[in-house]
């Protein structure tokens, strides 16, 4: 297979792998892993760090004057006649679930020319499954060429989705939305790795995905993977302006449309009347308060932290 590849997707392979084979030793002993918090629900490890060290090393090593965009690390300019081609990593993405032991994490790397991503690797080291893709040569899951699941309605679709977990997220809004789509599909997920969800998108192994809050390292890669397994990308009003808009929304052709129906009005781009019609759905009080029982019906409240 590798032979047949393009050699910048090659690489970054290579980098991939070397990241996951640091993930896997230490996801074999996690209860000894450094974590920081970089806000509320928001953790980095030393893992983390290590596993995007390792990838830059040998993404520069190949192309010294490359540019970089990654998560923990930032952004640094390439140069010359390279400094167009950039980078773009995740080293571990679903932080949360590696430390807590639950295997549904991966690595994330595309690379960005010219504005445009042109080769993406999103490999699960727990698994051992490596999807790639160069623009215009398919997508593929190891040795196989993968397609987008050919459902075409959503009430038989299996969606997957992120929920909103740091301070200033529009929680209520997300609530509503999810509340929304919930009763028409077949099933809704939150796997926890939103890199891993597109990839699974581009796989047919669920049909779309929709999220706010994503930042471009989180879908660059899987983007690329889900457009060239014959799907669509883009925010929730359906533009495919989508990489540093903090909305992604993904599926095959006949159920993104659908699923634009849906989340177009929850879109930061939405209409003003959308909006409006959101903003007053969550205002609706959820009984008439006539109707509503007396306190002694009712046991002592408990108050649950969100997520």
């Amino acid at each position: 297979m590798s032979s047949s590849l393009h050699p910048m997707l090659n690489v970054a392979i290579k980098a991939a792998r070397a990241a996951g084979a640091i993930i896997n030793r230490a996801a074999l002993d996690v209860e000894t892993v450094r974590v920081s918090t970089k806000q509320t629900n928001d953790f980095v490890t030393e893992i983390d760090h290590a596993a995007e060290a390792a990838i830059i090393e040998t993404l520069l090593t190949a192309y010294p004057d490359h540019g970089i965009w990654a998560e923990e690390s930032g952004r640094r300019e390439g140069k010359g006649r390279d400094k167009n081609h950039v980078w773009i990593i995740d080293p571990l993405d679903g932080t949360t679930n590696f430390i807590h032991g639950f295997p549904v994490y991966c690595v994330s790397i595309a690379l960005m020319v010219n504005g445009r991503i042109e080769q993406a690797v999103i490999y699960d080291p727990t698994r051992n499954d490596l999807f790639c893709a160069t623009r215009g040569r398919g997508a593929y899951l190891n040795d196989r060429r993968i397609r987008v699941a050919k459902r075409n309605s959503l009430r038989e679709c299996l969606l997957s989705t992120g929920f909103p977990f740091r301070p200033g997220d529009a929680f209520q809004t997300y609530m509503q939305l999810f509340a929304e789509v919930m009763p028409k599909c077949a099933g809704l997920r939150r796997p926890g790795s939103a890199a891993l969800d597109l990839a699974y998108v581009a796989a047919g192994f669920s049909d779309g995905f929709f999220e706010t809050g994503l930042s471009p390292w989180d879908v660059a890669a899987g983007a690329l993977l889900v457009t060239e397994a014959g799907g669509l990308v883009g925010n929730f009003t359906g533009e495919a302006d989508f990489l540093e808009q903090r909305e992604c929304l993904a599926a095959n052709p006949r159920i993104y449309g659908q699923l634009v129906g849906i989340t177009g009005k929850y879109s930061k781009f939405a209409s003003a009347g959308d909006k409006a019609s959101v903003r007053q759905s969550l205002a609706k009080p959820t009984a008439d308060s006539s109707d509503k029982p007396a306190d002694d019906d009712f046991p002592p409240t408990v108050h649950v932290a969100p997520f």
